[in-house]
């Protein structure tokens, strides 16, 4: 008897162990997001439509420490550290789409000059030192998201995570190029097509000084609806602007004429909706 206990408790540690390395081993996995190709960009929709990036001016930002961002109601995003710009949008979607090439959570290598390339920038010493500043703020740029119903956390039966843009990355100087790593739980954000597809050729064809329309533009591609409205305020909100509604509505009319040159939206108006509360109003192309 002895023997046999013996034998069995052997049999098991071995099953044991066999289990623990089947569940442990976590296949790394790519991110294979449908209908997207070299000239398309990709962002999940709680992230294209929430303040985390906006039309913001260059320089000293704002920091945040635990804010609410403003997105739409079926999910909270809390977020710390500097308000980030629509040319940090940028590269985080450059980066993301690089990231597709290797499963998650695998090294990304990236030279320098070619990732600025892809861009649409120059190369130079102003540029490079731009490229490592933002790579910086996306590292440490942390934010948690909980999904919501009707604007309330989902309690017991929710989700909570809490990411950083970037999850960390080396430099090599030698090299010129810039290692990073991705989270694989990236993955879960853009499960079940909940991604916008930005047109990486028109964003690249934008004139300078034409961010709030590149801010749009990721707005209008979470939508599949051809007839697009959002209320001034919360538009306002969402894309950080400071200044008085009225000053806004001009810059917003200025980015609405942009995005119908690129052939983006049509007839992009400001109009009063049923409630009688001013909205913009546009059609996706």
């Amino acid at each position: 008897m002895p023997a046999l206990l013996s034998r069995l408790a052997e049999i098991e540690a071995k099953a044991h162990d066999r289990s623990t390395n089947v569940i442990g081993r976590d296949e790394p996995r790519q991110l294979f997001l449908p209908g997207l190709n070299e000239f398309f960009r990709a962002m999940p929709n709680h992230l294209a439509r929430s303040s985390l990036f906006a039309p913001v001016a260059r320089g000293p930002k704002r920091i945040h420490k635990g804010t609410v961002l403003v997105s739409r109601i079926d999910a909270t995003i809390t977020y710390w550290d500097e308000q980030l710009d629509e040319s940090q949008a940028d590269v985080w979607m450059q980066a993301m789409h690089a990231a597709l090439a290797k499963p998650l959570g695998e090294p990304v290598r990236l030279n320098r000059a070619e990732f600025l390339r892809m861009l649409g920038r120059h190369t130079g010493q102003y540029e490079y030192a731009w490229l490592h500043r933002s790579m910086r703020a996306l590292t440490f740029a942390m934010l948690v998201v909980e999904t919501t119903s009707q604007g309330q956390p989902k309690l017991h039966v929710g989700k909570t995570r809490a990411l950083h843009l970037v999850d960390g990355y080396d430099y090599d100087d030698t090299a010129q190029a810039y290692t990073l790593r991705i989270d694989p739980r990236w993955r879960d954000m853009y499960s079940n097509r909940e991604f916008a597809l930005i047109d990486w050729v028109k964003r690249r064809r934008f004139a300078v000084h034409q961010d709030m329309a590149k801010a749009l533009q990721r707005l209008i591609a979470t939508s599949r609806d051809c007839t697009q409205r959002h209320d001034l305020t919360w538009l306002k909100l969402k894309l950080e602007y400071g200044g008085r509604m009225r000053d806004f509505v001009v810059a917003l009319k200025r980015a609405m004429r942009e995005l119908e040159r690129l052939e983006i939206i049509a007839g992009g108006q400001v109009e009063l909706s049923k409630k009688g509360t001013p909205q913009s109003a546009w059609t996706k192309l």
